[in-house]
């Protein structure tokens, strides 16, 4: 079975241990090459991560020769223009989440790989973490029968960092996030429902800023209906005074609710009973999806996550925030 020699586009935060090391350490694959636009970074993080080559040039990694696939690890606003440039070179793209910053980026992003007969993976990495298979055997085993609704609540005061105007995290500026905190982390939860429960068909929202500490939405609270028929309510508020990550997921016989962003205990009421399942995460948290993507490529295994299935979950977002971009558009 051939080795998948990966190259890194923005190797920032997100692949210091969350991703990179994973390529390393995932069978058949390997870590060759990293970009970022600061040659100086680009080198020191492959030194630290035993990287051979560095560039600051992104189409010099694209069109690299030993380089087979691409993974764009940068903020969403040039996920479109990089996979587009991967693609026509041919190699195959992973992509960090959310997708990109729109439903119609990601369509085109869509479009281009299946033009160019290259592969399109995203990094939903809950779709292959232990914790969150057990979450998924549960309810496909029926352990609370018949799934009903479901019910989000994520809730954090503001972040030190978004204090300051000028000097914002990209997560907060819509022209490089696509929205704010709930693009970034909206998406895990809303992709995550849509691998176990199915895709969603209806969705609406209210979205507005009350902390005024940035152009963009703060709170958006939204309801949604499953294929299935099972329907759907989140509250996403990212200035309040205590930090709240819960999801519920009501069947007809039973009750699971967990955490999304940290690991408590998974709790499942059924029959009269409760238990409790403590499962942790690994030390890198892609290493399970990176391991389905190269074996996806080597025609071994499939990817739970493509550009198919995460261009839903931006759809499910651009339809709950269509009220406050709308009203923010200049006339």
């Amino acid at each position: 079975m051939r080795t998948i020699r990966w190259g890194i586009i923005g190797a920032g935060d997100v692949t210091e241990i969350k991703s990179g090391p994973a390529f390393q350490q995932a069978r058949h694959s390997q870590l060759v090459a990293v970009m970022r636009r600061d040659a100086a970074r680009a080198r020191d993080y492959a030194q630290r991560h035993g990287v051979p080559r560095w560039t600051d040039d992104a189409d010099a990694l694209i069109h690299d020769p030993e380089v087979d696939a691409v993974y764009i690890a940068t903020p969403p606003h040039v996920h479109m223009a990089y996979t587009l440039r991967v693609a026509q070179a041919g190699k195959p793209v992973y992509v960090e989440k959310p997708m990109a910053r729109t439903y119609d980026e990601c369509q085109a992003m869509i479009d281009a790989c299946r033009a160019a007969g290259v592969p399109l993976f995203v990094a939903y990495y809950r779709r292959a973490l232990p914790r969150f298979l057990k979450i998924k055997a549960l309810i496909d085993e029926g352990a609370i029968g018949t799934v009903r609704s479901v019910a989000i609540a994520l809730h954090q005061p503001p972040a030190p960092a978004e204090l300051d105007p000028a000097n914002l995290p990209w997560r907060v500026v819509p022209e490089i996030a696509g929205g704010g905190k709930f693009v970034d982390l909206a998406s895990h939860m809303l992709d995550f429902l849509d691998y176990v429960l199915g895709p969603i068909r209806q969705a609406q929202g209210f979205a507005s800023n009350q902390a005024g500490l940035y152009a963009a939405e703060d709170i958006v609270s939204g309801s949604f209906v499953f294929d299935s028929g099972a329907q759907g309510v989140g509250t996403w508020c990212f200035s309040s005074g205590q930090a709240l990550d819960r999801i519920e997921i009501a069947g007809t016989e039973g009750q699971i609710a967990f955490a999304c962003f940290d690991t408590s205990p998974i709790t499942i009421t059924a029959g009269g009973q409760t238990a409790t399942y403590q499962i942790d995460n690994p030390p890198h948290v892609q290493g399970p999806l990176i391991q389905m993507v190269v074996d996806a490529l080597n025609g071994s295994g499939a990817c739970p996550s493509t550009g198919e299935s995460a261009a839903r979950t931006n759809w499910v977002m651009d339809q709950m925030l269509a009220g406050y971009r709308s009203a923010r558009r200049p006339a």
